[in-house]
């Protein structure tokens, strides 16, 4: 998703509204209340997603967001903020605290509880959102860091807040093919400015921990279409020994190999069923999922399913057919 809103383009009298709806509609649901009146408003807003990671950057006139209680308790999966001050300065308060910011400077707060941001000499900022869920933290430390600022003369929150910004602000970096690629080291690099600010790494390697298998089914099903996806290339991006990667996936009755292939089997036989197959070849339906040999595919097809991918792609398209024609309808 890419998209950009300025409000000079819509008339005085429909800026609120198209703020408000562009923000509930991509970053989250917030009241706002914008200090200048209708004709003096001026908002400037280009948003995009990274894999999980939502990417908001704005520029406005003065305004407050306010995330109440009633609009904290409807989000089913929450998220974590990561504000980013670009220029002026702007106040984070959350859970009886507040964080003023200044450019360099940056701040935590979370979506389920609520808060308020303070813009009263216009906005320009980054805001970046993160799943809490991805980021496998301790309610009690994340709640611990929210709305505290992040010094600049910290040489990790310095090093943060160059590497977000520039993820912000560099379009190229938002491409499908980068997202998957940026988005597990965001993720530990937000994990080690929290726990080094608090000196409890056992905080964050306990969550870390317990969560490690579900984070490797997720990143083997994000990388499923890697023809060179193999148990040394998830490892080696979770931090662990092929050994010990076998170990953690043989807990939950799995291999690496045959959940890969049977994964990337089930993906095939679900595209060979659909309308779009017709237009292309076996060979390249199984190639996009990693099956870079046809005869193998086929073959491996055949094993899982009991019948060839040709001949699974003609059924389908028979049933169609049949479905389509008035009489197919009623057939038995």
């Amino acid at each position: 998703m890419n998209a950009t809103l300025d409000t000079a383009s819509f008339s005085p009298g429909d800026r609120e509204e198209a703020v408000r709806h562009a923000v509930w509609e991509s970053v989250v649901r917030i009241e706002i209340d914008h200090h200048p009146p209708p004709e003096d408003i001026s908002v400037k807003v280009k948003l995009d997603t990274l894999g999980c990671i939502g990417v908001c950057s704005g520029r406005a006139t003065g305004l407050t967001i306010r995330r109440t209680q009633r609009l904290s308790r409807e989000d089913t999966e929450p998220n974590i903020f990561l504000g980013l001050q670009v220029t002026g300065t702007s106040v984070v308060a959350q859970n009886d605290r507040q964080a003023v910011l200044r450019p360099g400077e940056f701040a935590l707060y979370d979506t389920s509880v609520p808060y308020t941001l303070g813009f009263d000499a216009g906005v320009d900022h980054h805001f970046l959102r993160f799943p809490r869920a991805a980021l496998a933290l301790p309610e009690p430390l994340l709640r611990d860091m929210t709305a505290v600022t992040f010094r600049a003369d910290s040489p990790l929150a310095a090093l943060v807040y160059a590497y977000f910004s520039q993820l912000a602000a560099t379009e190229g970096l938002h491409q499908d093919r980068y997202a998957q690629a940026v988005t597990v080291p965001s993720l530990d690099l937000i994990r080690a400015a929290v726990t080094t600010r608090l000196g409890d790494s056992r905080s964050a390697r306990e969550p870390l921990e317990t969560t490690l298998n579900l984070r490797i089914l997720r990143y083997m099903r994000a990388h499923l279409r890697d023809r060179d996806l193999s148990a040394a290339q998830i490892a080696s991006a979770h931090g662990v020994s092929v050994r010990h990667l076998y170990t953690l996936l043989a807990r939950s009755g799995v291999t690496p190999g045959d959940w890969i292939r049977s994964n990337r089997l089930e993906e095939c036989r679900r595209e060979l069923a659909g309308p779009k197959a017709r237009y292309r070849t076996i060979a390249a339906i199984g190639h996009s999922w990693g099956f870079v040999d046809a005869t193998h595919f086929s073959k491996a097809f055949r094993r899982a399913y009991g019948l060839s991918p040709r001949a699974w792609r003609d059924l389908n398209r028979t049933r169609g057919q049949a479905g389509d024609h008035p009489q197919g309808r009623h057939a038995r």
